[in-house]
């Protein structure tokens, strides 16, 4: 599972059909989506600078999340902002475990850890 410079690694490699080699952004995308989908999951949140491109109308599905792979070993950091009245330990666990399925299930890395930084929490809209 070698590291090149553009952030890619190899997750498998048949000297009959060829190399398949994955991103980190890809990775990175598959988490955040996973984590989205858990009911009390408002949204990812992002740095500054995602921010801002989000409100220009570019969309980063990566936001709020960070992947390093070491060997074949995933490690997951996530900034969310969950939803107003959700215990923040179940959803935590939840998003834990649906990261960490789906992540193993659609790339073969392994996950080692899924670490979640609460940013905030968003009210709903009373209107």
């Amino acid at each position: 599972m070698a590291k090149d410079e553009r952030n890619t690694y190899s997750i498998q490699n048949d000297s009959s059909l060829g190399e398949v080699k994955i991103a980190d952004e890809v990775v990175a995308i598959i988490a955040a989506l996973a984590a989205t989908e858990v009911e009390g999951v408002a949204s990812m949140a992002g740095n500054i600078t995602n921010e801002l491109i989000s409100k220009l109308g570019m969309k980063n599905l990566s936001k709020g999340v960070k992947v390093d792979v070491l060997e074949g070993v995933v490690t997951v950091s996530l900034a969310l902002n969950l939803k107003y009245n959700y215990s923040i330990m179940e959803i935590s666990s939840k998003v834990q475990e649906k990261v960490k399925n789906a992540v193993e299930n659609m790339t073969g890395l392994e996950v080692a850890d899924v670490n979640i930084k609460v940013a905030g929490v968003e009210m709903e809209n009373q209107e």
